[in-house]
């Protein structure tokens, strides 16, 4: 068997250990450790994989995630989610649709210090929902504005995602960060848009809360945004201005959520403790996703699979964008199936060069694309991440219910893609500054 066949086999062999429920990790490191072995050696293959494991895990890069991990954990636990959205409510919480729109808001300044699609779902499920069921809003539109919403927390910085597209491609964290902003806030005017066309064509299924006074709305902002400004000027403003590293803003962004949570007395022991462990646990599973991709990609550089297939691309006579659409609607499928996270590891050393190297496009604007494509994943079935989340949170919503009223946000993310692709300056005009 040729070292192509031996790779495309080889990733056949991880979809169907996918399916069959085996951890994606252990699946990329298994069938990267016996590819790599077969093309070279036994003892070759162990030694791969006990290099790859250790640089992955003693990597001082890799640091940066466990800081921005449990940042988002500690907003989570202190309330901060609470009190924004309640300043986004008292806000617009009187338009059409409003406490829909309200949740984009919140959903979107959260991610500003979270980082986390399943984390800032969780939070603003678990407030916004029995607010617009208290207004009778329409359960699947309700339901599926808060799943949507959930992947502006890995499109605004700080992202995991970003940070682990980053270390694969070896590309600046900190431009990644600042090239997510405007996308961010673009997707997030869109989801807007949405609810508010479809509030106004049917004002029965979302009607409008009721109007906060301006001290209602003064007190709000003290209580919600200010903390959000203070921690995201600590630590992505000291990161933009070159004061300290991604690693060093990671640390910089959690100690300052830890100090205002404390500062205001709303984090208990208790919830500390929950932070710990559960950005333990989300460490610990990226780590070993870092690992397995790390093992899986020294098997498709063996096999040639990612240097045939870009040789392949770059003989095809089709433009540069009709190439790209292919590729976005792989990662639109695979996305049904395989989680975000494992999804760019898996595909990132086969698909970059061909986008960078091969159709010349920017590798940071590759990586808010890759980003936002990923994401449509955790609202798309069968996987649906954000979609199940909602579901553990109101328990009593059907699932096809939920995901009934996904499409239209499903329209706007591609909308967005649309004109990012169409104006890629959206994307690269800020970490252009950044550079001069």
């Amino acid at each position: 068997m040729s070292s192509l066949m031996l790779g495309l086999t080889g990733l056949i062999i991880f979809l169907l250990l996918i399916f069959l429920r085996m951890p994606i990790a252990f699946a990329m490191a298994l069938v990267g450790f016996t590819g790599f072995s077969y093309l070279t050696s036994t003892s070759a293959g162990m030694n791969m994989v006990v290099r790859e494991i250790y640089s992955s895990f003693s990597s001082y890069t890799l640091s940066v995630i466990p800081m921005f991990v449990w940042m988002g954990f500690l907003a989570y636990y202190s309330g901060i989610g609470t009190r924004l959205y309640v300043f986004a409510y008292r806000l617009i919480g009187h338009w059409p649709g409003g406490l829909a729109i309200a949740t984009q808001a919140a959903c979107a300044i959260f991610g500003a210090i979270c980082g986390s699609n399943t984390a800032t779902a969780a939070t603003m499920g678990a407030i916004s929902l029995p607010e617009m069921k208290k207004y009778n809003y329409e359960t699947s539109l309700a339901t599926a504005s808060v799943a949507a919403g959930g992947v502006l927390g890995v499109l605004i910085p700080p992202s995991v995602i970003f940070i682990v597209y980053g270390m694969a491609t070896q590309q600046s964290i900190g431009k990644l960060f600042i090239a997510g902003i405007l996308p961010g806030i673009l997707l997030m005017l869109l989801y807007m848009a949405v609810i508010f066309l479809l509030a106004f064509r049917r004002p029965q299924i979302a009607p409008a809360g009721p109007v906060a006074s301006w001290n209602e709305r003064l007190a709000a902002l003290r209580g919600g945004l200010l903390e959000v400004i203070i921690v995201f000027a600590l630590s992505m403003g000291g990161l933009f201005a070159g004061w300290f590293t991604a690693t060093e803003a990671g640390a910089v962004g959690a100690m300052g959520v830890l100090l205002v949570s404390l500062a205001g007395r709303n984090l208990s022991w208790e919830g500390f403790k929950k932070s710990l462990f559960d950005t333990t646990k989300t460490t610990a599973m990226i780590m070993l996703l870092v690992a397995g991709s790390a093992v899986f990609g020294r098997f498709m550089a063996v096999s040639r699979v990612p240097f045939e297939l870009a040789n392949w691309t770059g003989s095809l006579d089709l433009p540069a964008f009709a190439v790209m659409g292919f590729i976005l609607l792989i990662y639109l499928v695979l996305g049904c199936f395989i989680d975000a996270l494992a999804l760019v590891l898996l595909t990132i050393p086969i698909f970059y060069p061909i986008a960078v190297n091969t159709l010349g496009y920017d590798p940071i604007w590759f990586g808010v694309i890759i980003v936002l494509v990923v994401a449509m994943g955790v609202i798309t079935p069968p996987v649906g991440m954000n979609v199940y989340i909602i579901k553990g949170v109101v328990p009593d919503v059907p699932l096809e219910l939920i995901f009934k009223g996904i499409w239209p946000f499903l329209l706007a993310i591609i909308v967005c893609l649309a004109i990012l692709i169409a104006f890629p300056q959206i994307a690269t005009v800020l970490p252009g500054m950044l550079t001069n």
